[in-house]
């Protein structure tokens, strides 16, 4: 036991040298493009050999455009024959849903750590992770996010949904570690709290949502925490709970962009968000204005490959090379998923696409919302705030909706009023959320 645990601390340490090393090396765009072409090749070369399906289907494709875009519903049927370990996707399932039920996410399948995603895409995925993928992604997310040396002593507090053999991995000697759970915090958030409050970590990680409880609880004297980084995962960060945080938590809040399919994204010193484009490559499917839907390939998983796989999200890029220096593309937001797109019927026929950045901004330019959530119905737009926003102010921010749909020539759909309900931290907080079956809305006027 004493040999494989120092074993796992020689690949975790090896993989966070490396990735420092990378990082250095590949200062140029041209250098990362290289880098993974060849990575991409190796990369399907081996995959093409233990994969069954692949093996199968694809045994004569060499380019990554020779492969088809996979979406999670085709990834999750062929789930057996395509990872390269054997493992059927019913024994997968029930240790995954049996460490749901019992809170108790130790149990592997031949030695492979299995986890269900969160689901908010409509259905749930399932992923699978190896010891050796799992040493490699701790020392590449230690890389990535630690202020200071992996030899520097921190206390690291993770609020995440379930925990997992693959966030266990980084209670390393140096590292304290303690995983808080969502659903623990539903249930009891004073106990939770004041968990935290005694555990006193060095470094928070944590969706918005609960961040933003947090900081609240700081404001009100209740709980003292001093965090020398916070960071904000799962949900999207809007600008209306940075704001907050950033204020309460007197520094800059970070991200880290994961999800089933890999770790994506992470902010640097500057807290600018950068694809992990040393590990990942990801085609852009564009939409609009520089927002595209990532299509990623994953050239460090060989358990489950994840190969030009399309992510149901949609990011903005900034355009620009980031002050930090790195040839990563910089993401200027991740604005959420492609089912919180709204489109209406205009008058002449065309389609009046808004993204959930509009409503954003326009809920973020009135001061007194600290909360909200507009909701697509089959019945027009249902707008929920705080019970204590007056009556001046939504009639503001109708007049400003109005505006937005006359502009564009399109009906003013009906507007319905209501409360923010409590929120339920085990489930992804999603303030823009389409509840309409149609692809396309049509707005009566109101």
């Amino acid at each position: 036991m004493f040999l494989k645990k120092k074993k796992e601390d020689l690949m975790i340490l090896y993989w966070y040298l490396r990735t420092k090393k990378l990082e250095k090396r590949l200062d140029t765009r041209e250098k990362l493009d290289i880098y993974q072409r060849r990575k991409i090749s190796q990369h399907i070369n081996w995959v093409k050999q233990h994969s069954p399906y692949i093996r199968k289907h694809y045994q004569d494709k060499y380019l990554l455009s020779d492969f088809p875009i996979m979406d999670k519903s085709l990834f999750m049927e062929q789930f057996t024959e395509w990872n390269t370990k054997g493992i059927m996707e019913k024994e997968a399932e029930e240790v995954a849903q049996k460490a749901e039920e019992q809170r108790n996410f130790a149990p592997k399948v031949r030695g492979v750590t299995v986890g269900l995603s969160s689901g908010t895409s409509g259905s749930r995925g399932m992923f699978l992770v190896s010891d050796q993928e799992r040493e490699q992604w701790t020392g590449v997310i230690l890389a990535k996010l630690l202020p200071k040396s992996l030899l520097h002593p921190e206390k690291i507090a993770f609020f995440l949904r379930a925990n997992s053999n693959l966030y266990e991995s980084t209670g390393q000697r140096k590292l304290q570690f303690k995983f808080f759970d969502l659903y623990e915090l539903s249930r009891s958030e004073c106990n939770e709290l004041q968990a935290l409050h005694s555990y006193s970590p060095s470094i928070l990680i944590a969706p918005p949502s609960v961040l933003r409880l947090i900081a609240q609880e700081m404001e009100q004297g209740k709980i003292r925490i001093a965090p020398k980084k916070v960071i904000s995962i799962a949900e999207v960060l809007e600008d209306i709970d940075k704001d907050m945080l950033v204020r309460v938590f007197k520094q800059q809040i970070h991200q880290v962009y994961q999800c089933t399919e890999g770790f994506l994204a992470s902010t640097c010193k500057y807290g600018n968000l950068h694809l992990n484009e040393e590990h990942v490559v990801i085609e852009k499917e564009y939409l609009k204005d520089r927002r595209f839907v990532p299509i990623i390939t994953d050239f460090t998983r060989t358990t489950q490959p994840i190969i030009r796989y399309r992510l149901n999200d949609i990011l903005m890029e900034k355009g620009k090379i980031c002050p930090c220096g790195s040839p990563a593309t910089w993401i200027e937001r991740i604005e959420g998923r492609c089912d919180d797109v709204f489109v209406f019927e205009k008058l002449d026929g065309e389609k009046l696409t808004i993204y959930p950045d509009s409503f954003r901004k326009l809920f973020y330019s009135e001061p007194t919302v600290a909360e909200y959530e507009v909701i697509l119905t089959k019945n027009g737009l249902s707008i929920h705030l705080l019970p204590d926003i007056s009556e001046e102010v939504k009639m503001h921010l109708h007049t400003q909706l109005r505006e937005l749909f006359v502009r564009s020539n399109c009906p003013v759909p009906s507007v319905t009023w209501g409360e923010v309900k409590k929120k339920r931290f085990m489930t992804k907080q999603k303030r823009i959320l389409n509840e309409t079956s149609k692809c396309v809305y049509q707005a009566t006027t109101g």
